[in-house]
């Protein structure tokens, strides 16, 4: 997994995938080592000396194709009723490589056993959040449109589940208290706050009196919250937004002047975007970044349109200033969604892309560059 909590993870040279897998912290027997080769970095000392790097990935949208999967997967392995890590080990290396690893879970959680349901009002199975352990995300965003689907009752599950298994997480919360403490974690003797928000719940209303169960996008309340989580000894605050149009790949004039508004603030200093289900621009505004989508992370829509099955994990690495920690590279890595079956996640950047990934990669880089980001630094790796 991702190491925080003053673990000292390097962000190393050429990794063997098999060493990757091994060194991964779980009780449960992982799946066999992906087809993609690990991804490399660049030789480096123990952070926080030489800094630290953050990967963040797009929208986890558990519809019931990929549950049909999860339970194939675990038949063939010989363990439980549903193993959904078998669909995202294709990232396993790349995730669990991070010193912060940040995953949006867009769905509620169901109760062990289900009853599971998809789109328009999801309940998934919670054996999706095991598999997210397993892959190395170490923190999750939870406010999305789909966050109030089933209720409170669907967040004190997602939330209990998340903690059972050791997963951060922010967005929405059990109790006024919990909304009110800034989500931070210690990334090798760094605090890195992470804050979350949406757009709006599809036309659920927050239940009266409950304004603290799920957080709406609102920037002075952002800003707010952001100083907060300084003032309880953030030095980095990243805010993960679910936000802008779906299936559109253009930035929203809402999406650009909440951006400016939220980075031109020093008490943010990245913005890791949500929602679109297909990939969005990554710009540079000042001297921070903003991630407007990161397409799907792993989806199975009823109707794929070929650019919901593209994604990107940003990849982010912070070092040490005057003036404080800033963004000293950035990077995006292409992800597609394989139909398979079996249904599988693969990385484009250290894999095999083939010809579909191919196109996927020329697609991506095409949009993800469209704000003038590769003039600012920002890179594919194997570019």
């Amino acid at each position: 997994m991702a190491r925080v909590a003053g673990t000292k993870k390097l962000w190393t040279g050429v990794l063997l995938a098999t060493v990757l897998l091994a060194g991964a912290c779980t009780s449960t027997p992982s799946p066999a080592p992906p087809a993609s080769a690990p991804a490399p970095a660049s030789s480096s000392t123990k952070a926080p000396d030489n800094g630290f790097t953050v990967v963040a990935a797009g929208d986890i949208l558990i519809h019931p194709a990929l549950t049909d999967q999860a339970t194939a997967d675990a038949q063939a392995g010989g363990g439980g009723a549903l193993d959904y890590r078998p669909i995202l080990a294709g990232l396993k290396p790349i995730i669990s490589q991070a010193d912060l690893a940040i995953c949006h879970l867009e769905t509620p959680l169901a109760p062990e056993g289900g009853p599971y349901s998809g789109y328009p009002s999801f309940s998934a199975p919670p054996e999706i959040a095991d598999a997210l352990k397993d892959t190395g995300y170490d923190t999750c965003s939870t406010a999305s449109n789909h966050t109030l689907d089933q209720g409170a009752a669907g967040i004190t599950r997602t939330l209990d589940k998340l903690d059972a298994v050791g997963i951060k997480h922010t967005g929405s919360a059990r109790s006024a208290p919990e909304a009110a403490t800034p989500n931070i974690l210690d990334v090798h003797g760094v605090k890195v706050a992470q804050l979350s928000y949406a757009f709006g719940f599809n036309g659920i209303k927050v239940p009266s009196g409950k304004p603290w169960l799920a957080n709406l996008i609102d920037g002075n309340k952002i800003i707010a919250a952001a100083k907060a989580a300084r003032a309880a000894g953030a030095e980095v605050v990243i805010v993960s937004l679910h936000w802008g149009i779906e299936y559109q790949h253009d930035v929203t004039p809402d999406q650009s002047a909440l951006a400016k508004k939220l980075l031109a603030d020093p008490s943010i200093d990245l913005i890791v975007g949500h929602h679109a289900h297909v990939v969005q621009p990554i710009e540079k505004i000042g001297d921070k970044w903003v991630a407007y989508g990161m397409g799907n992370q792993i989806a199975r829509h009823d109707e794929p349109k070929g650019d919901t099955e593209e994604g990107i994990i940003t990849r982010f690495h912070f070092a040490k200033t005057a003036g404080g920690w800033k963004v000293d590279k950035a990077e995006y890595l292409p992800t597609l969604i394989q139909l398979g079956p079996p249904i599988r996640l693969i990385d484009l950047t250290y894999g095999t892309p083939g010809a579909r990934g191919q196109e996927a990669l020329t697609a991506t880089d095409k949009i993800v560059l469209s704000r003038g980001a590769a003039a600012d630094g920002l890179t594919r790796p194997g570019s």
